[in-house]
């Protein structure tokens, strides 16, 4: 009788792990349905989220494996150089920040002075524990309905930028405007502003501010993120779990952009440390993105002394 009953057990317990395996597929297949479904951000839509994510959540070009070698290595000379010469590198400092309002000449694109001020005050408390602020010099408002909808890479934003940029190499340039095809931001990074002096600065979505409409992406970390390439730094996802990755040794490997706030994972099993979801330099909400990470700070110090300070 006791045998008996062990062998009812035992199939009971083989019925619910079957059971709950059948629950896990119909979760995971739901999920990915979410996933794949089409998404519409701002007007446009994309057949993904995944594909929103991959090509529209920022578009700041990825700089090759070779490109990204020659710029550490001449970093590394620039800094050899200067401690030969006991001149020392950069460590923080006061960024003047030149803002461009792009709107349409129905005055769609429209960006409150208080949506300015908020936004800098959320550069200031992403950068300034690693030594950086950033000081808004002046405002200004264009309404252009070509350079309205500038895409990165086109004679729009070419014209645009040639017509309003202001400062030098160690001074910032955000343009807000309401770029085709619905894309979030992108950046310039430090090492391109010799060739092409005109072409630098951020260019971002003007809903994405503080208070704007881009839901989740409006509390202002896409402004951080493209600063965080216009002062050196990749994407924390770039290489994904191979190669040299981001550069950065403090930041964990990630195959994938993440998105939403998906907390433990790991896309990267066999390389240490969890994805850095809340690392500015990935894809995650605005609310889930807050920080920098130490090695990330030492990269912008090198970047912005070897590419931007005083030139």
């Amino acid at each position: 009788m006791k045998k008996n009953m062990g062998w009812k057990v035992v199939a009971a317990v083989v019925l619910l792990l079957a059971l709950g395996m059948v629950m896990v597929d119909r979760t995971s297949a739901q999920g990915n349905s979410q996933q794949h479904r089409p998404f519409v951000f701002n007007g446009h839509t994309w057949a993904s989220i995944e594909d929103f994510i991959e090509r529209g959540r920022c578009v700041t070009r990825q700089v090759g494996e070779d490109e990204a070698a020659e710029i550490d290595n001449e970093v590394a000379r620039a800094h050899a150089a200067r401690r030969a010469g006991g001149t020392p590198e950069v460590t923080g400092g006061v960024i003047n920040v030149y803002f461009h309002v792009i709107t349409n000449t129905s005055g769609a694109g429209t960006v409150t002075g208080t949506m300015i001020t908020n936004q800098i005050g959320v550069l200031n408390n992403a950068f300034g524990s690693f030594g950086w602020s950033f000081n808004l010099v002046s405002t200004n408002t264009t309404a252009n309905n070509t350079w309205y909808t500038a895409g990165p890479g086109t004679a729009a934003e070419a014209a645009m930028k040639a017509a309003l940029r202001q400062g030098s190499a160690d001074d910032l340039n955000i343009y807000t405007n309401n770029p085709g095809g619905g894309l979030l931001g992108w950046a310039t990074f430090p090492s391109s502003y010799a060739g092409n002096p005109l072409n630098d600065g951020v260019v971002v979505l003007y809903s994405s501010l503080p208070g704007g409409s881009a839901a989740p992406y409006n509390l202002g970390d896409t402004v951080n993120h493209e600063v965080g390439h216009w002062m050196g730094l990749y994407h924390t996802f770039q290489g994904g779990c191979n190669g040299n990755g981001d550069y950065v040794s403090d930041t964990p490997a990630e195959k994938s952009p993440a998105y939403g706030c998906p907390v433990g994972r790991d896309s990267c099993p066999r390389k240490p440390g969890l994805d850095p979801i809340t690392n500015i330099m990935d894809y995650s909400d605005d609310a889930c993105m807050y920080q920098f990470t130490a090695g990330q700070d030492a990269r912008m110090d090198s970047m912005f002394t070897t590419y931007r300070f005083g030139k």
